[in-house]
């Protein structure tokens, strides 16, 4: 029984009308639009699907009803296609069919209400632990000493204590009225303001401890530290400092985490989430204590730290498939 959604008898499809209609099209969005030309060419072959998947069910473009629309994007998820580049093809239609209807050629867009299917939520990238303890532990002798204490020392504090780069740089070297954050090296804590203004305590380790030790016996010795007000009132406060006396920005960190990981010899640049997905891991690993995970991110939802769970799986999946003579395939002549 045909679908009360989609037109009953025999269709007549107009072949070289669809065609003039998409070629209009592409001269539109290439003209008026001005879209890139990879852009124009990714819309080209995702419209010769279209037409194609219209000349299969004998119709043409302006008797295509939703119902089609969802059947061709079925065939597209059932042979594998990922949701993103479903949800591209659907976009490339969509416009297509708002366009021919701004034109008076079609009177609705059958692809208006149709949407891909949801994309699963990807695993935050975190290093393995080899990889970690041999970033943490990197000394570079050609660098210059100052610095080396100071970039050990941020290393450190992202992968030791799990902080967000913004709670990182806010941080003071002491306590004060007037500090977002400041380092107890007595307590062996860091007092952070991570995200809604939200305050907590997260706990030093002895390493991590040692490492901003040696770096606050340093830290005077920059130059321009004693001009500093001159550029950044807080500089003289700032836990972290650059070489030309101001406070440490997010973009500088960045920078000397993707040379650090690359002198260290990793297989991808290393950003400051990724240790902080690092430690999360890490720790999950070792004690298993979620909620204990949950309290040193900071995170308002534990929802939001189960995601670790996931990266805690594929760590043991590894183990098993590394370790258990089971998890190994057995030889074909064995089956």
């Amino acid at each position: 029984m045909a679908s009360s959604s989609e037109p009953s008898g025999p269709a007549t499809p107009a072949v070289s009308a669809d065609s003039g209609w998409v070629e209009k099209y592409l001269e539109h969005v290439r003209v008026e639009r001005r879209l890139a030309a990879r852009t124009v060419e990714l819309y080209a072959f995702h419209l010769k699907s279209l037409t194609d998947h219209a000349a299969e069910a004998k119709l043409p473009l302006d008797r295509v009803q939703t119902a089609h629309i969802r059947r061709w994007m079925a065939q597209l998820h059932g042979a594998g296609r990922e949701p993103r580049g479903i949800a591209l093809v659907l976009s490339c239609w969509r416009s297509f069919y708002r366009w021919l209807g701004h034109e008076g050629l079609v009177g609705f867009n059958p692809v208006q209400d149709v949407h891909a299917p949801k994309a699963g939520k990807p695993l935050p990238k975190a290093l393995g632990v080899d990889d970690a303890v041999r970033l943490a532990e990197l000394y570079d002798p050609e660098a210059d000493p100052w610095t080396e204490a100071r970039d050990s020392a941020i290393v450190e504090m992202l992968y030791g204590c799990g902080l967000r780069v913004s709670e990182l740089t806010g941080l003071d070297a002491q306590a004060s009225s007037t500090a977002r954050g400041w380092v107890d090296l007595d307590a062996g804590d860091a007092n952070v303001l991570g995200k809604g203004s939200k305050r907590r305590i997260v706990p030093m380790g002895s390493k991590a401890a040692e490492v901003v030790r040696d770096w606050l016996a340093v830290r005077g010795d920059c130059a321009a530290l004693a001009t500093s007000h001159l550029r950044d009132p807080q500089a003289a406060a700032a836990l972290f400092i650059s070489a030309k006396g101001v406070r440490m920005s997010s973009q500088a960190v960045w920078k000397l985490l993707r040379e650090r990981s690359l002198k260290a010899g990793l297989a991808a640049p290393v950003h400051p989430h990724m240790l902080r997905h690092s430690f999360a891991s890490h720790v999950l690993q070792s004690s298993s204590d979620l909620r204990a995970v949950q309290e040193l991110l900071g995170h308002a939802n534990i929802s939001t730290t189960q995601v670790y769970t996931r990266l805690d799986f594929q760590h043991l999946a590894k183990a098993y498939d590394a370790a258990h003579p089971r998890a190994k395939a057995r030889p074909e002549n064995d089956k």
